[in-house]
C-alpha cells in the first residue's frame, strides 16, 4: 500500500515537472505594429522613428545594452562628410554637442552616447525587450507572421516570447532576423567579375603603398623557428594559399574592439595580466618591431584617438594591432554559443595585447612607457568589468536583394534616384587573412584584404537596397545588413549612415502599414518628403542649409576657386581677395518665420593661412548686421568636430530678403565659403 502510494506520488511529481517544462516553452504572445530586432544605434533610431509616426513598437535587443558600437567605444565617428548625416542621425550628434557645450560633437565618451540612446527610448516611451534573441521566424508565404524569441540568459528554462507584428526591421550587425526569414544573403567577398568592380575580392596591397599601411614589410619570417617550416606557423597565421587578386571567397574582414582607456589616475584601473594570456600570440608583433628598426611611433601601431575627458577610442593601425585577423571567419553563421566564444577570444587577445605592450622587454621603451600611462576607465561600462559589451562586427551577412549597391555607386558612375540616405566614407575593408607568400625565394608573412579607396563625394543609398527580394519577404526592412557588395558595404557601413537608414526604414514601415501595401510598394517620394520637411519627426521647423554648390542660392564676385579638405559636401570655395571687393553670398529660402541661429562652416584646411578677420554681412528681417570672427578660433574639426562658427541669432521671415555674405572689403586676407546653417531657436 505504501509502495503504491509512493509510486503514485512520484508519478505525479514527474507529470508536474513535465507539465511545467512544457509550459515554460509555450511562448507568450506580444503584438505591435512594428518590431525592430537589434538595439544598435540604427535600431534605436528606427524604433523611435516608427513610434514618432504613431505606431506601436517593440524593440528587441539580444544583449543588455542599447546603442551597439556607437555606445560601445566608437567615439571617433567615421563621418566621411557631414553633409551625408541628416535627420535623427544628425540630431544624435547635436545632442552630444549640447552635452559637451558645442553645436555638435563627433567625438564622445561611450557612457554619454548610451545616455542619449536612452533619451530616445524614454522620449518615445519605447517598449524594449532586453536579452531576448531570435530562434525562429514563421512565414505565411512571403510575409513574416511572427518571430519567436528565447531568453539569452536561460534559453532552456525561461519562457519564450512570440512577437506578431505588421512590419519587421532587422537592425542587427549579423542579420539574424533576415536569415531566419529565409532571405537571400551572402558572406565574405564577391569576385570583382560579379558586379564589374575593381576593389572587391582578394587584395594584397604593397607595404606602405596604396591601401598598404596595415601591411608587413618584406622579410618577416612566419615560422616558429625562423627559416624552419617544420616548426609550424606562428600563432595568427593561416595556412591558406593566396588566390589571384579579385577572387571571391567567404572570408569576412577582421573584427576588433574600439578601446576606451583613460590616463586620469583617479579614474584609471591598471592594465593587468589576463587569465588566458599567452605571449606567443604576439611573437609576430615583436618581429615587426625588429623589421621596422627605429620606426616606432605610436601611430604606426594604433590609431589612438582622444575623446573628451582624457579618454580614448583606440583602433587598429599597422600590420599587427587590435584587429584579430582571421578570428571572425565563422562568426556570421555561428550559433549564439560560438559567437560568445569568438567574443571572448577577441577579449583575451586585446587585453593580452595591451599587457604585452607594458610588460614584454621586446617592446620599444617609449611605446611601453606610453601604453603604461593608460588604464580602463572606472566610469565606463561599470557593470561589465569596465570593458565594452560590443565587438566591432564590421561585416557579417549582407542581404542580396533585387537591387545591390556596388562600387559603381561609390565612385559616382551610377546614381540612384530613390535615395533615402547618403554615404560618403571611402571604400574601406580591413584585412581578412594573414598568410604566407613566397617572394624572391623566401617565405614571408603578409596581411591580405585591406582596401582604402576614396569615393567621389556623398552619394545616395537606394531604398531598394533595404528590401529583400519581393518573392522572399514583403514586410521586412534591413538597413544595416543591407543589399550591397563587400566593397560598397565598406563605404556604407558607418554608424551615422546606419542611423540615417534606420530612420528611413522606420518611416517606410509606417507608410507600408498606412497604405496596406508591402514595403516594396511604399511611396518613396512621400518617404523622402517626410525626411526633408520633418527630419526630427516631431513637427519642429527644420533647419535651413545652404551649400556653396547650391545653384540659385549663391552669388559671388572675385577669383573663387574650388578647394578641398575638411569641407562640407563636395568642397569649399577659396578666394585670394586681391581686389578687396570680393564676396560670396548664401541666400536661404525661409519658409517659417522665427528666430534662427546662424552658423558659418569653417573647413579645417581653410583655417590655415587664412585671414585674421572674416567679416560676414547678415541680412535679416531687422536689416543688415555685421559679424566678425577669426577663423583660427572657429573650432578645430579634427579635435572636437566643432567646425561651425556661431554668428548669433536673427529674425527671418518668408518673403523678406535674407542672405549671409562673406565681405572681402571688410575682411583682411583670403576668404573661404563652404556652407551656412540657419538653426531654428525653438528647436
Amino acid at each position: 500500500m505504501k509502495q503504491n502510494l509512493f509510486y503514485t506520488v512520484l508519478a505525479g511529481c514527474i507529470a508536474a515537472l513535465v507539465f511545467n517544462a512544457c509550459q515554460s516553452n509555450v511562448p507568450s504572445v506580444r503584438e505591435a505594429d512594428v518590431c525592430v530586432y537589434g538595439g544598435t544605434a540604427a535600431g534605436v533610431i528606427a524604433a523611435y522613428s516608427a513610434r514618432m509616426m504613431g505606431k506601436s513598437v517593440i524593440l528587441v535587443e539580444p544583449g543588455r545594452y542599447l546603442g551597439g558600437l556607437t555606445a560601445g567605444g566608437l567615439g571617433a565617428t567615421d563621418i566621411g562628410n557631414k553633409y551625408a548625416i541628416t535627420g535623427l542621425s544628425r540630431d544624435f550628434y547635436r545632442r552630444l554637442g549640447r552635452y559637451y557645450g558645442n553645436f555638435e560633437n563627433w567625438t564622445f565618451e561611450p557612457r554619454v552616447a548610451a545616455q542619449i540612446m536612452h533619451q530616445y527610448v524614454n522620449e518615445a516611451q519605447l517598449d524594449v525587450l532586453y536579452e531576448k534573441r531570435i530562434i525562429a521566424a514563421s512565414m505565411d508565404g512571403a510575409t513574416i507572421s511572427h518571430i519567436t524569441l528565447e531568453d539569452a540568459k536561460s534559453p532552456v528554462t525561461a519562457p519564450r516570447i512570440r512577437i506578431s507584428a505588421k512590419q519587421y526591421i532587422d537592425c542587427t550587425y549579423e542579420g539574424d532576423l533576415m536569415a531566419h526569414a529565409g532571405v537571400t544573403y551572402t558572406v565574405g567577398r564577391e569576385s570583382n567579375s560579379l558586379y564589374n568592380e575593381t576593389w572587391n575580392g582578394v587584395q594584397l596591397p604593397e607595404y606602405r603603398q596604396l591601401s598598404g599601411f596595415h601591411q608587413f614589410p618584406d622579410g618577416v619570417d612566419p615560422y616558429v623557428i625562423p627559416g624552419d617550416p617544420a616548426s609550424g606557423l606562428l600563432w595568427g597565421i593561416s595556412d591558406a594559399t593566396l588566390q589571384p587578386d579579385g577572387t571571391g571567397d567567404n572570408i569576412p574582414q577582421a573584427y576588433n574592439f574600439r578601446i576606451c582607456l583613460t590616463n586620469v589616475p583617479e579614474n584609471r584601473i591598471p592594465i593587468t595580466r589576463p587569465d588566458n594570456y599567452d605571449p606567443g600570440h604576439y611573437e609576430l608583433l615583436a618581429r615587426l618591431f625588429e623589421a621596422q628598426p627605429g620606426d616606432w611611433p605610436v601611430s604606426q601601431y594604433f590609431i589612438w584617438s582622444m575623446m573628451p575627458n582624457n579618454k580614448t577610442d583606440v583602433n587598429n593601425r599597422g600590420a599587427f594591432s587590435t584587429d584579430m585577423i582571421g578570428a571572425s571567419l565563422n562568426y556570421p553563421e555561428a550559433g549564439y554559443g560560438e559567437r560568445e566564444r569568438i567574443f571572448r577570444d577577441h577579449l583575451d587577445y586585446t587585453k593580452g595585447l595591451l599587457y604585452f605592450y607594458i610588460t614584454d622587454p621586446r617592446v620599444p621603451k617609449h611605446l611601453q612607457d606610453f601604453v603604461a600611462q593608460w588604464g580602463y576607465p572606472k566610469d565606463e561600462y561599470p557593470e561589465n568589468d569596465n570593458w565594452t559589451f560590443q565587438l566591432y562586427v564590421r561585416e557579417a551577412r549582407r542581404m542580396v536583394g533585387d537591387y545591390v549597391m556596388t562600387e559603381a555607386h561609390c565612385t559616382g558612375t551610377e546614381t540612384v534616384t530613390d535615395g533615402v540616405g547618403m554615404a560618403s566614407y571611402g571604400m574601406d575593408s580591413h584585412n581578412c587573412q594573414r598568410i604566407v607568400i613566397q617572394k624572391d625565394g623566401k617565405a614571408m608573412v603578409k596581411n591580405e584584404g585591406n582596401v582604402e579607396i576614396g569615393v567621389a563625394g556623398p552619394y545616395p543609398v537606394s531604398y531598394r537596397a533595404l528590401l529583400p527580394k519581393e518573392n522572399e519577404c514583403t514586410n521586412l526592412l534591413v538597413p544595416v545588413c543591407l543589399s550591397a557588395s563587400h566593397i560598397a558595404f565598406g563605404s556604407i557601413r558607418m554608424e551615422p549612415v546606419f542611423m540615417v537608414l534606420g530612420q528611413s526604414a522606420g518611416i517606410a514601415a509606417c507608410l507600408s502599414i498606412d497604405s496596406n501595401t508591402g514595403v516594396h510598394h511604399v511611396d518613396v517620394a512621400r518617404l523622402k518628403e517626410i525626411l526633408e520637411t520633418d527630419p526630427l519627426l516631431d513637427g519642429s521647423t527644420p533647419e535651413i542649409l545652404v551649400d556653396d554648390t547650391d545653384t540659385g542660392r549663391t552669388e559671388n564676385a572675385g577669383d573663387w576657386q574650388l578647394s578641398r579638405g575638411g569641407h562640407y559636401k563636395t568642397g569649399y570655395m577659396l578666394c585670394s581677395n586681391a581686389q578687396k571687393g570680393d564676396f560670396f553670398r548664401f541666400i536661404p529660402e525661409v519658409r517659417v518665420a522665427g528666430k534662427y541661429r546662424v552658423y558659418y562652416h569653417c573647413p579645417v584646411q581653410a583655417n590655415r593661412n587664412i585671414s585674421v578677420k572674416i567679416a560676414i554681412d547678415i541680412l535679416s528681417a531687422a536689416g543688415m548686421t555685421e559679424a566678425v570672427f577669426d577663423p583660427g578660433e572657429a573650432g578645430d574639426a579634427s579635435v572636437q568636430g566643432n567646425s561651425w562658427k556661431d554668428l548669433g541669432v536673427y529674425e527671418f521671415a518668408p518673403g523678406q530678403p535674407a542672405s549671409i555674405t562673406v565681405n572681402g572689403g571688410k575682411s583682411t586676407g583670403p576668404l573661404f565659403a563652404d556652407a551656412v546653417i540657419l538653426h531654428p531657436e525653438n528647436n
